[in-house]
């Protein structure tokens, strides 16, 4: 039943992302429950023999997938699955157009297969130089540029991703309708920016004026990462609005 409950120090794959899927296989498979209460970090240090540093790692990537909740005196527990509940909605680009009565459209500026630098390798949690599949898009709406977005997504995860047609289909339909990937989380850091020369020929506004940028990893349901995008959009035309509320069972951190 599921994955069992040894760490395998020779593989490549580092010991808390290891740990961290053991415990997820826990918690979907229903042997461990909404509410049910996690054992110590010193006991899963010693149940896996690792150190509490790798226990603490795995369990705040948990708290951000939504899997574990902490309680200030009182310990780690299962949370309740939030995904249809949680103030923001994952959406593809074109998803959010439509439902704003506007026409999604998608200029397709790169599309091929390269090797994963340092930095997306980090963010995908695969080796540097891993074949990923890599798409750059000029976004659209009613006809006007809104955005440039470039994806990365492991190409083990969807092979044939190079033969679609991504001017007329939303990537994350392609995901779901052909490989069966359903985005479940995603960890979206904004800041912000200026418009390069390239950038600004494209946008059709003047270089150096603001812009809205974006870094996001989105994870499949199980916890490994999908897909790694950043953005630039116009800061003219577009805004982020975040929907907040409290939350009595969860303290959450800034990074």
């Amino acid at each position: 039943e599921g994955s069992p409950e040894t760490l395998n120090k020779a593989l490549p794959i580092p010991l808390y992302h290891q740990l961290k899927t053991i415990l997820v296989n826990h918690i979907e498979s229903g042997s461990w429950k909404p509410d049910d209460q996690l054992p110590t970090e010193a006991d899963l240090a010693a149940r896996f023999g690792v150190s509490k540093i790798t226990v603490r790692q795995a369990l705040r990537d948990l708290v951000q997938l939504g899997y574990i909740r902490r309680e200030q005196g009182r310990g780690t527990f299962v949370a309740t699955p939030q995904l249809q509940q949680g103030p923001r909605e994952l959406t593809s680009f074109s998803e959010e157009l439509r439902r704003r009565g506007l026409r999604p459209e998608s200029r397709v500026l790169e599309k091929g297969i390269v090797e994963a630098t340092p930095e997306i390798g980090v963010a995908l949690e695969i080796a540097e130089k891993t074949k990923v599949f890599r798409l750059k898009r000029l976004r659209l709406a009613d006809g006007e540029p809104m955005g440039i977005q470039t994806v990365h997504i492991p190409m083990d995860l969807a092979p044939g991703l190079t033969e679609e047609p991504f001017e007329s289909q939303s990537l994350y339909e392609i995901l779901q309708s052909k490989y069966g990937l359903y985005p479940a989380t995603a960890r979206e850091t904004h800041f912000a920016a200026t418009v390069g020369w390239e950038e600004a020929e494209l946008l059709h506004v003047e270089a150096g004026v603001p812009a809205l940028s974006a870094e996001r990893v989105t994870y499949l349901r199980g916890g490994r990462p999908l897909e790694y995008a950043t953005s630039v959009m116009r800061g003219d035309r577009y805004r982020i609005v975040l929907e907040l509320a409290a939350d009595q069972h969860v303290n959450r951190e800034s990074h």
